[in-house]
């Protein structure tokens, strides 16, 4: 990837403060985001675009999930990393996301954390 090429980046969350806020900390960063309120909005992006990386929150509109999310980014991009960002994961939810090599960020998120798991992703999806 060129120097003059941004990453680009899928932001998934159904509370719109908190979309925000992760939209400005990446951007800051240099990153280009898509940002997204519901999972349909996600798909519809996902169906235009390829991502260097998908950053969804787990609980979404209507009983959907992030999980739904994350398999329509590979159904287009077989190899797309993702991350998962939870305030409530249970034991299954954190051994369905190993299983599917898909990382989880437990809320309230540690910036350093969250910007630090991005840079590790995006650079190794390149």
């Amino acid at each position: 990837m060129s120097l003059d090429q941004k990453y680009r980046i899928l932001v998934v969350d159904d509370e719109a403060a908190v979309l925000m806020t992760y939209r400005l900390i990446l951007e800051r960063q240099g990153y280009e985001v898509a940002a997204c309120g519901t999972s349909r909005e996600a798909i519809e992006a996902i169906g235009h675009e390829d991502f260097d990386l998908v950053l969804c929150d787990y609980s979404l509109e209507e009983q959907h999930t992030g999980f739904e999310v994350i398999a329509a980014a590979r159904r287009r991009q077989a190899t797309v990393p993702a991350v998962l960002l939870t305030g409530y994961a249970t034991k299954e939810t954190a051994d369905e996301a190993a299983d599917q090599s898909i990382n989880v960020l437990f809320k309230p998120i540690e910036i350093e954390e969250f910007l630090a798991t991005t840079a590790n992703l995006v650079r190794r999806e390149k």
